[in-house]
């Protein structure tokens, strides 16, 4: 099966999910600066989100670079992948609108959560499929490392968010993010 008609699809679907969540960010009662800075939690959601629906376009477009072959199984895997960021909308504008809610802030971590134990699955359902294809074979090496830390500081952060502060599930989740964004940098450390 061909990756192009795929790609092409998660490509539409990030936009429109993108575009939804920037319009979820209310306008501000005036246009003063105080306005603007009690908008931070809609602005950090946004930020945030948009950072994980690029990742998520990114490790689709390096990874469909490498791969040869795709089945049933691994596109319906895509698109629940998929299907979880399209929550993000509605998970973004709870974080924006309760930002210390526990309830708000683990709803936002768990999407992010079982995206990336999804982008594993299909890493392994990958595996089964191209099975003589060596790049992609260091590719999700690679990405399984990131996947391991991200999910470590993911749970770290539910726990302590849970037991101590809300918004640390939050901040969790941008050092996940962060982790898979600076890869590169920080690989030769580890």
């Amino acid at each position: 099966m061909e990756s192009d008609r795929f790609e092409a699809l998660i490509d539409a679907i990030l936009a429109i999910i993108i575009t939804i969540i920037v319009m979820e960010i209310p306008l501000p009662e005036t246009t003063s600066l105080s306005s603007l800075i009690e908008l931070y939690p809609d602005f950090l959601a946004y930020a945030l989100s948009f950072v994980i629906c690029f990742e998520v376009w990114n490790y689709h477009h390096n990874l469909f670079n490498v791969v040869n072959k795709l089945n049933s199984t691994v596109t319906w895997t895509g698109s629940i992948a998929i299907m979880i960021v399209g929550l993000l909308p509605h998970v973004t504008t709870m974080i924006a609108t309760n930002f210390y809610s526990f309830t708000a802030q683990a709803m936002f971590g768990v999407v992010l959560l079982i995206t990336n134990l999804n982008f594993y699955l299909a890493d392994l359902l990958l595996l089964r499929v191209d099975k003589a294809n060596i790049a992609l074979r260091l590719a999700l090496n690679k990405r399984k490392k990131i996947t391991t830390i991200s999910f470590i500081l993911q749970s770290i952060g539910f726990v302590l968010g849970y037991l101590l502060y809300p918004p640390i599930i939050f901040v969790a989740c941008v050092l996940s993010v962060s982790v898979a964004l600076c890869w590169s940098k920080i690989k030769d450390y580890i």
